[in-house]
């Protein structure tokens, strides 16, 4: 049993977070943390509300409170969505931690104490009617690169470049639109290209890397690692450590990258074993895996582990950084601004949490962006999860329950479609474990569902109803093979829709939690002749009216209306 640190990118709490965020790291995440409880490792899977980038300052200054009131309001409401969702973080915490504060503190001198640090004077966005420094997004302009009229100061959203606010074409102020002036300013760098070659080997060597990982990150290093800045001139933050770095608070990056650690301390002191962190951390058989968008690749593939070989302790560097492309809505960007998409607190005003989970993984972009729509999301819903897998579970215990006192009969002799439906379910519990190990979530699910169809074709082939007639025992096989595949597919489905497999589990009687039961027993045929299921068994899914998608814009309107967010959202 190995240990794992599973980590889901920190989610920005300026607003709450949308369909693409959810699937981008935090129930990405959430479906390998949930299948490695299952298989029986020794995890943590840790992360928390982002609350010192410029994207919270912005949206508080617009609204004309403190941060702090924002951020407050905002993790509590998000950390109760994460909830609602079934996202079963071991602790999610947030940038304002005390614990996460102090040990960004302590890491930082221990990088500047090694030399990795320096000062330098450079000229920065400086907004004369605001009276302010405009570090990153507080500056908004054309991107120099692509010409992309609406970069931010610190990335462009279109070519994905990372960007300083000097380097804007016609930059402007975020909150009063006025042109910046230059000026010149005292700040911390980290030295990055001191790492460089070290950085590139590691990339370059990487066996587990994806390959938009390692091209993008190659791309990147091969152009020429910058010093990256570690402070800032505003108030909202951390404060600075370093001798002389009064009134400047620490670079949003720095703080957050960190918080997978001081995440996975603050969970040990929790339950009273402060060092348990240095177990995960430090032991070099311990395994990191990362969930993020792609926007974030050199963040956690390059200056993560920057970070971590210049603070000369034994961290074990990322073994897995699972990015995701973009999920687009209807061939569009998801916009708070343009009202472009769902948010995952209006989702559930719609359908039970279970039915996002499984759609969003069956459209994750995993080798492109792809695309949801909602003529997908009705398909998903009313082919995959209730034609394909409902109706297969349901026609199962429903014949148990009517035809045999709800009570699994004993097998008869094995004919050949007996045994290849078994193979094929074997066949198929290894292949989703084989794309669940290397984050293929799409194709995992693609043979869950094909057990499912599969099954469905057995029964009509087998035609039980007629075999009962016959009184040759086939029937009794079909039942006792089909009972024991519902509950393959109650295991393999749980990290993906826990709610729908527990109530799998309850229908088929079965004892305990089924996120409990062990990952590598999925396919045995285990449940016993004698056996009693639930009476009667409950339908599991229900299928979208045949008009959502004409009325799908209304439906989204009501949801808006009944959702209670925050009065600072107001």
């Amino acid at each position: 049993m190995g240990k794992w640190v599973v980590c889901s990118a920190w989610p920005y709490v300026n607003s709450v977070p949308h369909l693409g965020t959810l699937i981008g790291s935090v129930l990405s995440a959430d479906v390998y943390a949930r299948y490695l409880r299952m298989k029986g490792e020794n995890i943590v899977f840790v992360s928390g509300s982002d609350e010192h980038g410029t994207p919270i300052e912005v949206e508080a200054r617009k609204r004309g409170i403190h941060p702090k009131k924002l951020t407050d309001e905002m993790h509590d409401y998000v950390s109760r969505l994460f909830k609602e969702y079934g996202i079963s973080f071991d602790n999610y915490t947030r940038t304002e931690s005390p614990v996460h504060k102090e040990f960004v503190r302590e890491f930082l001198m221990k990088i500047y104490k090694n030399g990795y640090i320096f000062t330098q004077n450079i000229e920065m966005t400086y907004c004369p009617n605001c009276k302010m420094f405009l570090p990153d997004r507080f500056v908004v302009g054309t991107c120099p690169y692509c010409k992309y009229p609406h970069a931010k100061g610190d990335q462009c959203d279109a070519c994905g470049r990372l960007l300083d606010p000097t380097q804007l074409l016609d930059p402007k102020c975020v909150f009063c639109n006025t042109t910046p002036e230059i000026r010149e300013t005292k700040h911390w760098f980290f030295d990055l290209p001191r790492l460089s070659e070290e950085l590139e080997e590691y990339v370059k060597n990487h066996p587990r890397f994806p390959a938009n990982v390692k091209k993008f990150s190659l791309n990147w290093i091969r152009e020429g690692l910058k010093p990256r800045a570690l402070t800032r001139d505003n108030e909202w933050g951390i404060l600075a450590p370093f001798p002389g770095a009064e009134g400047k608070t620490v670079y949003v990056w720095f703080d957050a990258l960190l918080g997978y650690i001081s995440a996975t301390k603050e969970y040990g002191e929790n339950i009273g074993k402060p060092y348990l962190w240095e177990e995960y951390w430090f032991d070099k058989n311990s395994r990191t895996i990362f969930f993020i968008g792609k926007d974030n690749i050199p963040f956690h593939a390059i200056i993560l582990p920057a970070m971590l070989l210049a603070s000369g302790e034994p961290y074990v560097l990322p073994w897995q950084v699972a990015a995701t492309e973009y999920l687009m809505f209807e061939w569009e960007k998801f916009s708070k601004s343009r009202g472009i998409g769902v948010w995952i607190d209006e989702a559930l005003e719609i359908l039970e949490p279970d039915y996002w989970r499984f759609a969003l993984i069956e459209m994750r972009p995993e080798l492109r962006d792809s695309n949801f729509t909602w003529r997908e999301f009705y398909r998903i819903v009313n082919s995959d999860m209730n034609d394909d897998i409902g109706n297969f579970i349901h026609r199962i215990l429903m014949f148990v329950y009517k035809n045999y006192d709800s009570t699994v009969p004993a097998p008869s002799r094995m004919e050949e479609p007996d045994l290849e439906f078994k193979e094929k379910v074997a066949s198929a519990c290894r292949s989703v474990e084989e794309n669940l190990d290397e984050c293929r979530y799409k194709l995992a699910l693609e043979n869950i569902v094909g057990i499912a169809r599969e099954g469905n074709y057995y029964i009509n082939l087998k035609k039980p109803w007629e075999a009962l007639a016959r009184k040759d025992g086939s029937a009794d096989t079909t039942m006792w093979i089909g009972v024991n595949v519902v509950k393959a597919l109650a295991v393999l489905l749980s990290p993906i829709t826990p709610n729908a497999s527990r109530r799998i589990w309850e229908n088929l009687g079965l004892e305990g939690d089924v996120l409990e039961y062990p990952w590598r027993r999925a396919g045995e045929m285990d449940i016993q002749p004698g056996h009693k299921i639930r009476s009667p068994p409950k339908p599991l899914f229900n299928k979208l009216p045949e008009n959502f998608i004409d009325n799908v814009q209304s439906i989204i309107d009501e949801a808006r209306r009944k959702v209670f967010r925050p009065a600072v959202l107001a």
